[in-house]
């Protein structure tokens, strides 16, 4: 959609230059044509704004989800490793009870690192959220 005005032989500006001049007047249909015009203007750049962040949002959406569901993925496979080294533990080998504490213990650590950039994804898309309602307050 174009913005720009299209110059009917009623709304050309004069070639003398007499509406720049002081005292010049404006008709009323000139005022209502601009002030359309810049209507359509701020339409366009509000709707433009909103689907921006509409996708801000719907990524950060993603994002926290899928490092959820990393985390519960890690979380399950955490559990796993930790019944076999148990079952491994009960073996009279001691080290077994070393090796089942470390792995497992690795992937407590990525679990909540994947929940935090879950936790921050989340935050983010909420400060989105509340920062356009504290504009319109």
């Amino acid at each position: 959609m174009s913005l720009e005005r299209e110059e009917t032989p009623g709304t050309r500006p004069d070639p003398s230059g007499a509406e720049d001049a002081p005292g010049a007047q404006r008709s009323l249909v000139d005022d209502i044509e601009d002030l359309v015009h810049d209507a359509r203007t701020y339409f366009d750049a509000e709707l433009t704004y909103q689907k921006t962040r509409a996708g801000f949002v719907g990524a950060c959406i993603k994002r926290a989800i899928g490092m959820g569901l990393a985390a519960v993925l890690v979380a399950s496979f955490a559990v796993i490793v930790l019944a076999v080294g148990l079952i491994i533990a009960l073996t009279p080998h001691l080290t077994a009870w070393g090796a089942t504490a470390v792995v497992a213990g690795a992937m407590l650590l990525a679990v909540l690192l994947l929940l935090r950039i879950a936790r921050n994804a989340w935050r983010d898309m909420l400060a989105a959220i509340h920062d356009d309602a504290d504009e319109g307050s």
